[in-house]
């Protein structure tokens, strides 16, 4: 059953907008006479579920070992009859990615839920919140967190369907979620996973070694592109062996960034086995959703 990524600024009201979605969806499969709704339930993960203070957003360390916890704690229940809500930041594409990636893994749809609510109305609640000793986020690591927050884009696979809750909106289209991640008829969507998800020991010869060295290629491709074409933005890059070419946005992305995007890659697929010739192709199509968010 589906995952639901709930996505916003520190203090948006994300865990408000989860308990609304989690009474409609509890209330759905209650009043549902279907059995294959009936047998269906619901998870709420949230940061407090799992133990993990606000404070771990000061430091990366402590910030990577946390979404680790919390995408653990969401491959855990992950399956065919649970409707897991995934209340924490997720305020990270990459990290998007990844969980979109375990969903369809498992052949389970997913969906954002982007909260929102404006970083000025974000920043009084948890004024707020601190004041009242209630919750909230340290000044620092607010504005740090909203400084660094990458907004869902639906044009992206990972982000898509995307459903944005306005600030003022008294509830999220909760009807329009079930319809999209369950269904009028209450069957289960079934997702088929590609190369790209199906985790499988990294059994063939030399993976690792090819997939560091085919995503480096692709790589100094666009940087010698962009050597011969300086100031320009907007360029098509023909890579050699790929499906697709590389589609560079307006303003061109920096090697750092570039580089980045490439360990994410890496860092994801490391324990997949993809063919070869598809590691190339793949990145590309990588790299152009990257690029349109």
């Amino acid at each position: 059953m589906p995952l639901i990524l709930i996505s916003g600024y520190p203090s948006s009201g994300k865990t408000y907008r989860s308990r609304q979605l989690l009474e409609f969806f509890e209330r759905k499969i209650s009043d549902s006479e279907d059995p294959k709704v009936k047998r269906l339930k619901v998870q709420h993960i949230d940061d407090r579920s799992l133990g993990l203070s606000r404070d771990v957003y000061a430091t990366a360390r402590a910030e990577k070992d946390a979404r680790a916890t919390l995408s653990s704690a969401i491959k855990r229940v992950l399956g065919r009859d649970t409707i897991v809500v995934a209340d924490g930041m997720n305020y990270i594409k990459g990290f998007r990615y990844q969980l979109y990636c375990e969903a369809k893994a498992v052949q389970t749809p997913s969906c954002v839920v982007h909260v929102g609510t404006p970083a000025q109305e974000s920043r009084a609640l948890n004024d707020e919140a601190l004041k009242s000793s209630t919750g909230g986020y340290e000044p620092e690591i607010f504005e740090n967190l909203v400084f660094r927050y990458e907004e869902p884009n639906g044009m992206t696979r990972w982000d898509s369907p995307l459903f944005t809750v306005p600030y003022d909106d008294v509830q999220p289209p909760c009807d329009a979620i079930w319809e999209a991640m369950v269904g009028s008829d209450g069957k289960a969507k079934v997702v088929r996973p590609n190369a790209a998800t199906v985790l499988k020991p990294a059994s063939e010869q030399n993976y690792l070694y090819e997939l560091d060295r085919t995503t480096s290629e692709v790589i100094s491709a666009i940087t010698v592109w962009q050597q011969d074409h300086p100031g320009e933005g907007g360029g098509e890059i023909n890579i050699t062996g790929a499906e697709e070419k590389i589609m560079l946005p307006t303003t061109a992305p920096s090697l750092p960034q570039l580089q980045r995007l490439r360990r994410q890659f890496t860092a994801l697929n490391r324990q997949h086995t993809l063919s070869k010739s598809r590691i190339r192709s793949l990145f590309v199509d990588y790299l152009n959703d990257a690029f349109q968010s």
